[in-house]
């Protein structure tokens, strides 16, 4: 098959049956691969869909610079899309955040700016702050916003969640994300709570986010610093929302990078340590389900991006993690 560029390959990622790394738990669980996507992630989506968006708008002109506030998968997405579109970009991440997706982004051309990890999201120099700044004082910038852009869960609702919808024939009894922007979680769960209102749509959370603590309470506490990128925040994004979400399970970073690494050597799926996050909630949320009943749980990145850090063992010692 040819293709007119590398955008229309967007999307229409596989769903995997996790064999051996869930023999010990009752359901079937599938796992939708979004490293296939053309720049490793499930981010693709996102920043193609809200560009297009803002093309048809007119709100970006040809030439123009896209300036993003990421926590890194964004960033790629968004710096691959720019290249094929034309565009430049600044993007702006929490230092935090690993020297790989720098490196990536900057082989698409993209500019990279650090801030301070140890802020909240209203701080001056947080990353979002940041962003807003560069981008008025930026001659032709516009910001993506993607916290705040409803194309986010849109397009999770046109596409990921229709992709997962036909390909279990709507045979799908749970589905297990994590919350960043929340875009996934929301799209998602809506169109699958509008076509099986008892299909369980599951949260996951790192702990020192806040999110999962707003879910169970209704209120917002500040965050604490954890060291698994892309997701958990400390403030409760516009694209997020709680309403088809059932559930939601805190993990800890360890955990998470365990699973991960648990993923790849019982599957050859090398994927990021949000998705050992989502793993670990879909594992636990598996142990309340039957035999007979289907889990779909998200894998949302290229693990290649972290070989420096949690895939490392003198990393996982120099910060107190296993290394199993």
């Amino acid at each position: 098959m040819i293709y007119d560029n590398i955008l229309d390959t967007i999307g229409n990622t596989p769903l995997v049956r996790l064999n051996r790394f869930s023999a010990e738990v009752p359901p079937t669980i599938l796992g939708k691969v979004e490293r296939f996507n053309p720049a490793g992630s499930v981010k693709e989506r996102v920043s193609w869909a809200i560009i297009e968006d803002m093309e048809q708008r007119g709100e970006i002109k040809p030439g123009g610079i896209v300036v993003e506030a990421t926590s890194g998968n964004m960033g790629v997405g968004v710096a691959m899309v720019c290249a094929a579109r034309g565009y430049g970009c600044i993007i702006v991440m929490p230092s935090k955040m690993s020297m790989e997706r720098e490196r990536i982004i900057r082989a698409f051309g993209g500019k990279v700016v650090r801030t301070r990890s140890d802020v909240p999201w209203d701080h001056p120099e947080s990353f979002l702050n940041t962003a807003r700044r560069i981008t008025k004082e930026t001659p032709g910038a516009v910001m993506l916003n993607q916290f705040y852009n409803q194309v986010n869960p849109q397009i999770h609702y046109r596409t990921t969640a229709q992709e997962i919808w036909n390909a279990t024939e709507g045979k799908i009894d749970a589905f297990v994300a994590g919350m960043g922007t929340g875009g996934t979680i929301t799209g998602v769960g809506k169109f699958l709570k509008e076509k099986n209102p008892n299909i369980q749509i599951i949260g996951a959370d790192p702990v020192g986010s806040s999110l999962k603590h707003l879910f169970d309470t209704g209120e917002m506490r500040e965050g604490e610093f954890y060291h698994v990128e892309g997701i958990g925040e400390d403030f409760m994004p516009e694209t997020l929302s709680f309403t088809h979400v059932d559930k939601m399970y805190y993990i800890e970073d360890n955990d998470s990078f365990r699973m991960a690494r648990r993923l790849a050597r019982s599957e050859g799926i090398l994927a990021g340590g949000s998705s050992g996050t989502i793993l670990c909630a879909a594992m636990a949320h598996a142990k309340t389900m039957r035999k007979d009943q289907t889990l779909v749980t998200m894998i949302c990145d290229n693990g290649e991006r972290y070989l420096s850090k949690f895939y490392n063992e003198d990393w996982c010692r120099q910060h107190g993690f296993d290394t199993d």
